[in-house]
């Protein structure tokens, strides 16, 4: 028995379509634990005195926990639940403005490719990705190729 899937398949998807994703707070736990985790103790992110002395005044979050916060958002938005089989590439990643603890964030991705593989079973999606905080501003954007399902042949 197939599973039941909430996602999309290659075949969902149209040039032009937009996603949006569930918001969610990052946290100064966040940060401290993607610092523990990846080993980036860079004072400008578990630092607060140091942190005084720099632009943003307090610890900011590291690009790369922005950026998979966003992936965890876009899995709750259910798109790609049971049918996307990989991230290919990601291309233009540009950390526009620092993401604090409070700040809520959540991505737009509107998809700007899609393509057939050679194997009849998946396609690629091209989404331009913007990573959007509380105040409307992008604080990341970046192209993203991931690999989907094809919808399975009628029996």
């Amino acid at each position: 028995m197939e599973p039941v899937r909430r996602g999309l398949f290659f075949e969902d998807f149209e040039l032009g379509r937009e996603f949006r994703t569930p918001a969610r707070t990052v946290t100064s736990a966040d940060i401290v634990n993607f610092a523990c985790l990846s080993g980036d103790f860079n004072e400008v992110h578990t630092n607060w005195e140091y942190c005084k002395t720099t632009p943003f005044g307090e610890p900011i979050a590291h690009g790369p926990l922005v950026y998979a916060i966003a992936g965890g958002l876009q899995y709750a938005s259910g798109i790609n639940e049971g049918t996307m089989l990989a991230l290919l590439q990601i291309d233009k990643w540009r950390l526009l403005v620092p993401v604090k603890h409070g700040d809520t964030i959540h991505m737009v991705s509107k998809v700007i490719g899609k393509k057939e593989t050679s194997k009849p079973d998946r396609g690629v999606i091209t989404f331009e990705r913007k990573v959007i905080n509380q105040g409307g501003v992008a604080v990341q954007e970046l192209e993203a190729s991931l690999m989907y399902r094809r919808r399975p042949a009628a029996a």
